[in-house]
């Protein structure tokens, strides 16, 4: 996952976090039905105006599209859809953090209203919120044949959101284990490798509670399409134990890689993408996908509620499942593509490189036998759950 601009007003993330008492309560409104918060299916819709108006406005992370070698502000694969369709893509790279953005647009989708953009990316665990909380429409799959050809099946029907009605993923990842081969000296293979006395005070893990609780669960040996109450507390009373003895350095967002590179942390819970990147600077540094498995996940794009260009938004998204454009796109990105048909494009291209790219089961799970079946896409932490479970684990991680 990857410059914030400003939109309409709206109230505060604060003051709204301040009346709900947090994201995780505004969440848990879902499940108890709350029609303050929840939006019923027949209001989620206005007036569809993209016959009459060629544009869309797209919200997503900063550095998650190609851009061009030479003019870092052109977009390639956006600029062809543009040509393509004659619609105009208005691209805001805004969203820096899943419950931050959560904070910006849900006052306006709460109450009913416009958010100002018509399609989204946010991760899988927070898309569960926005589908349960139901402020994201339906999408009309007869719009989009690529979608239904060529999505990933095992991204398709994650528990959230089954047959992907409301989801259509943009990337995918896995979070695995990284480590310095050169300066450890020897392999990682498993999730209990991290507890080994010659890594003490060098192991980080992920701080976010939905980031890092399945791969350790998945540790235990723990079928995460499935979890329990019990697996999540068994995982926190190993997590304190570590910490007591001092095995884990400190808990990260994003900034792990730098521990990693500099060699403070010589064993870290990442995800592939940002391994992928580092890799090409340092050969010494490499990501495992635990013997136990390791999670798949995926960051995707949602039509948010009253947006009004819903065709447009639905016709982008397909675009960038026609296999050519997915290729292009999984050359500069380097996550997991959601569009295995992509690796045969990549594959004949001209450019050694790039066709290596094919090769690659970090971008294409398929291109290694025996990596497709030790992924696994976690079952969500539920709206009655997360009170619970947030609090433990922020206890643990000292949030």
């Amino acid at each position: 996952m990857p410059l914030t601009s400003s939109r309409t007003p709206l109230p505060s993330r604060r003051s709204l976090l301040a009346a709900l008492g947090g994201t995780a309560a505004l969440g848990a409104l879902a499940g108890c039905g709350v029609p303050a918060a929840y939006v019923a299916p027949g209001d989620r819709a206005v007036a569809d105006r993209s016959a009459g108006e060629k544009r869309l406005t797209w919200a997503n992370w900063p550095l998650y599209i190609d851009t061009d070698d030479d003019d870092p502000g052109r977009r390639p694969t956006l600029e062809a859809f543009e040509k393509r369709t004659g619609v105009s893509v208005d691209y805001v790279e805004e969203i820096n953090d899943n419950d931050e953005f959560f904070g910006k647009i849900s006052p306006a989708l709460m109450n009913r209203r416009s958010t100002g953009r018509d399609l989204i990316v946010i991760s899988d665990w927070m898309c569960a919120r926005y589908v349960r909380l139901g402020w994201v429409q339906e999408m009309d799959r007869a719009r989009q044949p690529n979608v239904a050809r060529h999505l990933d099946p095992l991204l398709r029907s994650p528990a959230f959101d089954k047959g992907r009605r409301f989801t259509v993923p943009w990337q995918s990842g896995i979070t695995g284990v990284a480590y310095n081969r050169r300066k450890l000296g020897r392999e990682i293979r498993a999730v209990a490798d991290l507890w080994a006395p010659d890594l003490k005070g060098r192991v980080t893990l992920l701080s976010g509670l939905d980031e890092a609780f399945a791969l350790l669960m998945q540790g235990n040996g723990v079928d995460v399409t499935r979890w329990t109450r019990d697996d999540f507390h068994r995982v926190c009373e190993q997590v304190e134990r570590e910490v007591r003895r001092g095995q884990i350095r400190r808990f990260t967002g994003n900034d792990y890689t730098k521990d990693l590179v500099s060699g403070d942390v010589l064993a870290c819970q990442a995800y592939s993408g940002d391994v992928i990147q580092l890799q090409a600077d340092n050969p010494d540094i490499r990501f495992v996908v635990p013997e136990e498995g390791a999670e798949l996940w995926a960051d995707s794009l949602m039509i948010p509620n009253r947006a009004g260009h819903k065709a447009n938004a639905e016709r982008l998204i397909d675009f960038y499942y026609d296999p050519e454009v997915a290729a292009e796109l999984a050359a500069w990105v380097t996550y997991v593509c959601p569009v295995p048909a992509a690796r045969a494009i990549l594959a004949a291209a001209e450019d050694r490189d790039t066709a290596a790219l094919a090769d690659n089961p970090l971008i294409f799970p398929d291109a290694d036998p025996t990596l497709r079946g030790r992924l696994a896409v976690a079952r969500d932490i539920t709206p009655a759950e997360r009170v619970e479970f947030a609090g433990r684990w922020n206890r643990i991680v000292g949030l």
